[in-house]
């Protein structure tokens, strides 16, 4: 088994941000494919992976790129994670260019944009790179799978059935979102946004903000909703920096207990929020596990026992055998509502 080797790089000077930036202006080309893999599998695979979440110091990420670089070392291969320290749409760019001139073999890429990292995932694809997204996609075209954590349907109904249930079913709320670019979060709330004109038309979706899964930001969007909007009765926040802040400044305000909040958040950020009352319910999926299906999907594809094509089969260790579905996509699973009788269960 190779050893394990794990490293973090953040990009600061303005020369990175230029690269980003001219990229950026030629669009996504589409083209796609990449060359064959030169590896046949077996011992001659390049079983190296780089992990690019979307910024790091982002406690979901973390929790995922350890369930990657634990799958990494089942399989024998070596992992390095890298990304920027701000979440914007190119930022993602250089480290991608970078990981294909090392010669990486998987490129494990959680999208802040569906196109403006299109161009750079297929010039690593054309060089041999195996990419798979996770978590928020790129436009289909741009990689070779995505392991989807969940249905963007089961997402968005989870959420709206939990304010639902804990505003009575009436009165305003409002969404607390990531970036406005996010491939995920847009979807999601598109999705929201029908199952609440459909099927709950005594609540009114007033707004949505976006906290740019920045903790600070986030709790001064949280607090501008509640002066903005005096009657708001509840907050969804689908991104695990948003919920944490905003249940941090509603646990000393004058709005606890007053306006629910739910949305998508990990037991350990939440737990005390849950323990005092201030959050009666929230969702998601096991991020440890979508970062380490990620990582075994990658490895799948290097050695060749899959391309990618919809019905493709392969084993992901401990999680056991996975299918791809249309779109080159593989379904990790449907979300989990955590609550105060089940939170104290889990440990990420």
């Amino acid at each position: 088994m190779f050893g394990m080797q794990r490293k973090r790089r953040i990009a600061t000077t303005a020369a990175a941000l230029a690269v980003g930036m001219t990229l950026l202006m030629t669009g996504c080309s589409g083209a796609g494919g990449g060359t064959p893999d030169e590896s046949d599998g077996g011992d001659d695979a390049n079983l190296s992976i780089t992990m690019l979440p979307k910024n790091l110091g982002n406690a979901y990420f973390d929790t995922s790129t350890g369930g990657a670089e634990e799958a990494t070392e089942e399989f024998g291969g070596t992992f390095e994670e890298v990304g920027p320290s701000e979440g914007t749409p190119t930022s993602q760019v250089q480290y991608i260019q970078t990981a294909a001139q090392q010669g990486t073999g998987g490129l494990i890429v959680s999208a802040n944009d569906p196109e403006a990292i299109c161009d750079a995932l297929n010039e690593a694809r054309d060089a041999g790179v195996k990419v798979v997204t996770f978590d928020s996609d790129t436009n289909p075209e741009c990689r070779d799978l995505f392991i989807n954590q969940a249905t963007a349907e089961g997402i968005a109904k989870v959420q709206v059935d939990l304010i639902s249930e804990q505003i009575g079913d009436a009165g305003q709320v409002a969404i607390l979102s990531a970036s406005a670019n996010a491939t995920n979060q847009n979807a999601w709330i598109e999705l929201m946004e029908e199952e609440f004109a459909a099927n709950h038309p005594d609540i009114e979706l007033v707004e949505t903000v976006y906290g740019d899964d920045d903790d600070q930001t986030s709790f001064d969007k949280t607090a501008a909703l509640l002066q903005t909007y005096p009657e708001l009765k509840g907050i969804i926040s689908p991104t695990t920096v948003g919920i944490a802040a905003a249940a941090r400044y509603l646990s000393t305000s004058e709005y606890k207990g007053k306006v629910a909040l739910t949305g998508l958040g990990t037991p350990n950020q939440m737990r005390e929020y849950v323990e005092d009352g201030t959050v009666a319910a929230f969702a998601l999926w096991n991020p440890a596990d979508l970062g380490y299906l990620a990582a075994f999907a990658a490895q799948a594809l290097i050695t060749g026992e899959i391309t990618g094509e919809e019905g493709d089969s392969f084993e992901a260790g401990k999680l056991g055998s996975f299918e791809v579905d249309e779109d080159a996509s593989v379904l990790l699973g449907e979300p989990f509502v955590f609550d105060a009788e089940n939170i104290g269960d889990f440990d990420f």
